[in-house]
């Protein structure tokens, strides 16, 4: 069983077929039969785990398996104590309410590469870091987080997964790790549909053998 461990630049496309002239994954991995394992924005960067397991890639994704997801969040302004323990309790989004996460202010990460292109950059309003620990990971939820309590996401860098983290990985960098396959192995899926799960987890439907028979329709009636 193979993992990849890449670090994914800003910019590039989460996905292998191209898109218009952006950079996808195709150009920095190489490795057959692998897929990610959940997906990373755009616009956001870190790591991003790739496998050729379908099981595994269903734990690491699937927010049930709470496998934790740990976010370096450039801000705008400096969090006070309430933002940071209603990001900590739970926020209400309107589509749904996050689970208890973890969340306190860190300085700016060791060794943290510049981006490109680089965050805006305005003299009158200050910026600061957070980190976020949650156990989900909906469609930018953390960007939306921060927003609703009042510091708007400037740069989000997701450094660690569960186990795996980025240390010692440069951006559009990779590493490859094998693994003993997991149990009743099936390939990685392209794609796995949001807030479902894989195909090969999900019963496979009944048919409905006491359906009554569709009903006929009347005659038309001669004039």
């Amino acid at each position: 069983m193979t993992l990849i461990l890449f670090n994914k630049p800003f910019g590039v496309i989460c996905q292998f077929s191209r898109d218009g002239d952006r950079p996808t994954l195709a150009d920095f991995i190489r490795v057959p039969e692998v897929y990610p394992a959940g997906r990373l924005d755009t616009d956001s960067e870190g790591l991003l785990l790739l496998t050729d397991d379908g099981p595994l890639q269903y734990r690491i994704s699937d927010p049930k398996a709470k496998m934790p997801k740990h976010y370096w969040v450039q801000v705008e302004g400096v969090p006070d104590d309430a933002a940071l323990q209603a990001l900590a309790v739970g926020v209400d989004l309107g589509d749904f309410v996050t689970r208890p996460a973890k969340a306190r202010t860190i300085p700016e990460p060791a060794g943290l590469w510049p981006r490109d292109p680089p965050v805006r950059y305005r003299a009158a309003i200050p910026t600061s870091w957070i980190e976020l620990v949650i156990s989900e990971g909906k469609n930018r939820q953390v960007r939306r987080m921060t927003a609703h309590v009042g510091y708007p996401t400037l740069r989000l860098i997701r450094h660690q997964i569960g186990p795996y983290s980025i240390e010692s990985l440069g951006p559009g960098k990779s590493r490859t790790l094998e693994l003993a396959p997991s149990p009743n192995r099936r390939p990685a899926a392209a794609v796995v549909p949001a807030r479902k799960r894989p195909a090969w987890t999900r019963p496979s439907p009944q048919r409905n053998k006491t359906a009554a028979p569709a009903k006929k329709s009347a005659p038309r009636r001669k004039r």
